[in-house]
């Protein structure tokens, strides 16, 4: 079964006259009839009954016609929609995001779908992930980029891609040549961590625990900038989301195992209020660089 035959049979259940429904899709009356007997073989029913001149439809064409029409109706305003959304968005965009992801993910993404859509007014607020749902609940954000918050409550999260944490050392820390790193022989090593308020120190603190590690937590931070700082000035370690770690040639980041410590970023959504155009687009542009960014982090 194909569009056509939909719009065909709809034309001809509106008029009942085969010369006026053809004249209303622009084909031949031979054309149309020829369509119309194809879906009636395909359905495997009579839609119509010829009665002399007269066309009259049928019980079965009556039952189909409901849920033809109505899928007639979705399908023309998905292409208009599709139309719109090809055309110049403007409007405004509010998103949220923890730092981790305002690093580069956030401004990569940004940047590019300014591009495209310079006359949209983007406003980027950095919070914590249990802000950021607070503010989706209430109606102050279009969508969030963060890890999974503590409650969802009736918001959506749609996973993106998974991260793996790493241990971020100074070039001159005895750790900086390794290559990987078992979570039990970091068991009372010095490290800045965040504080326990945030949902990556917890799930970290699990990790060490299953392990069967101690480490010696020589300071806590809540901010990424100042657990960076230390490891640069002290002979300690940090651990953190390679995404939320510039490129620096005085550090290095080493991949942790037994266990490997994992976050998975995604969209926040509130599944109550529908999303503007320019939310949409932006989300799926979330979507299409997320996709990039785990097939790199796969390959390497």
């Amino acid at each position: 079964m194909e569009l056509r035959h939909l719009r065909y049979f709809i034309a001809l259940a509106g008029s009942l006259n085969f010369t006026r429904a053809a004249e209303r899709v622009h084909v031949t009356q031979s054309t149309l009839s020829h369509q119309i007997r194809q879906l009636e073989e395909e359905i495997g029913q009579r839609l119509f009954d010829r009665v002399g001149k007269r066309v009259v439809i049928t019980a079965a064409g009556e039952t189909f016609l409901a849920y033809a029409a109505r899928a007639l109706r979705e399908i023309d305003q998905g292409l208009s929609e599709l139309k719109q959304s090809a055309a110049s968005l403007t409007g405004e965009l509010r998103v949220g995001t923890t730092h981790t992801f305002n690093q580069s993910f956030i401004p990569d993404c940004m940047a590019r779908f300014l591009q495209h859509h310079p006359t949209v007014r983007v406003i980027i607020e950095e919070l914590a992930a249990d802000a950021i749902a607070a503010r989706l609940e209430a109606g102050q954000l279009d969508l969030g980029v963060a890890y999974r918050p503590e409650s969802t409550s009736g918001l959506q999260f749609e996973p993106l891609f998974n991260e793996e944490l790493v241990l971020v050392v100074s070039a001159a820390h005895p750790l900086a040549a390794r290559k990987r790193i078992r979570m039990i022989e970091l068991h009372r090593e010095p490290l800045v961590l965040l504080t326990p308020g945030f949902s990556t120190r917890r799930l970290l603190d699990e990790c060490f625990a299953a392990a069967g590690a101690e480490p010696s937590v020589v300071a806590e931070t809540n901010t990424i900038a100042a657990m960076l700082g230390m490891v640069t000035r002290l002979p300690v370690g940090a651990i953190a989301a390679p995404s939320a770690v510039a490129p620096s040639p005085a550090l290095r980041m080493i991949p942790m195992e037994n266990p490997t410590p994992m976050r998975t970023p995604g969209l926040l959504l509130n599944r109550e209020v529908p999303q503007s155009r320019p939310g949409r687009a932006f989300a799926a542009l979330l979507r299409k660089q997320a996709m990039r960014a785990y097939q790199t982090h796969a390959v390497s």
